[in-house]
C-alpha cells in the first residue's frame, strides 16, 4: 500500500513549515486608502523640498546676475582711472599757465597773447568736457563745508565773517570718477566763524567716500 493510502488525512500547511522570523517580518497590511494617503504625504514632502531648492537656486542666480552687472558697470566706469589720473597733471599745467598771467594783463591782452590765452582756455574746457564724458568730474568746493572725504585741508585761516569749517580757498582742484574720489581737492579752511548751516538730506550725492 502506498504512503498516500496509509495517511489520507495528512495535509501540508505552508505557514506551519515557514520559519517564525519570516512570518513576523512581513510588512503590515495597508488598505488602498491608507497607502494612497501615505504616498501623497511623501510626494508633498518631495515637492516642498524641490520648491525650496528651486527658490534657493533662483535667489543664487539673481545675486549672481546683480554681481555680474555691477562688475560690468564698474569695469566700464573705472577702466579709465589710471589714464584719467595721468591726465590730471595736464589739466593742472593748463590752469597754472593761465593763472601765471595777472588778471589785468589777461583782460587787456591782444594780438598773439590774447590768441594764446583763448586757445589755452578752450583746450582746458574741451579737456574737462572729455573727462566728464568718461565719468570724471572736477571738484571746486569753494564756499562749501569742508568734507575730509573729498577735501584735503592745507591750512586754516581765522575768519569770523564766514561759517566755521568752510572752504575759503582751493589750492588745487579735486576730481571724482563715477562714485569714487580720484583726487581730493586741496583747500584752505576758515576757523572762528559761526556754525555752518545744516544741509538738507537731499543734497547727498551718493558718492563713494573712500579715497
Amino acid at each position: 500500500m502506498s504512503d498516500e493510502n496509509r495517511n489520507p488525512e495528512a495535509v501540508v500547511d505552508p505557514l506551519a513549515e515557514a520559519p517564525a522570523e519570516e512570518v513576523s517580518q512581513e510588512e503590515p497590511y495597508l488598505n488602498p486608502l491608507e497607502a494612497a494617503e501615505l504616498r501623497i504625504k511623501e510626494m508633498e514632502k518631495e515637492a516642498s523640498e524641490m520648491k525650496d531648492q528651486l527658490l534657493r537656486t533662483v535667489a543664487d542666480m539673481e545675486n549672481l546676475r546683480r554681481r555680474t552687472e555691477k562688475e560690468i558697470r564698474d569695469a566700464k566706469q573705472f577702466s579709465v582711472t589710471s589714464f584719467a589720473r595721468d591726465m590730471l597733471a595736464v589739466a593742472d599745467n593748463l590752469r597754472r599757465g593761465l593763472e601765471a598771467i595777472p588778471e589785468d594783463e589777461r583782460a587787456n591782452a591782444d594780438g598773439a597773447l590774447k590768441a594764446l590765452l583763448e586757445g589755452t582756455e578752450m583746450t582746458e574746457r574741451e579737456m574737462l568736457k572729455t573727462l566728464e564724458k568718461h565719468g570724471v568730474k572736477k571738484l571746486n568746493p569753494e564756499g562749501e563745508k569742508f568734507d575730509p572725504n573729498y577735501h584735503q585741508a592745507m591750512f586754516e585761516v581765522p575768519n569770523p565773517d564766514v561759517p566755521n569749517n568752510s572752504v575759503i580757498q582751493v589750492v588745487q582742484s579735486g576730481y571724482v570718477i563715477g562714485t569714487r574720489v580720484l583726487r581730493p581737492a586741496m583747500v584752505g579752511v576758515a576757523k572762528g566763524g559761526p556754525k555752518f548751516p545744516a544741509q538738507p538730506a537731499d543734497d547727498a550725492d551718493g558718492l563713494d567716500k573712500s579715497v
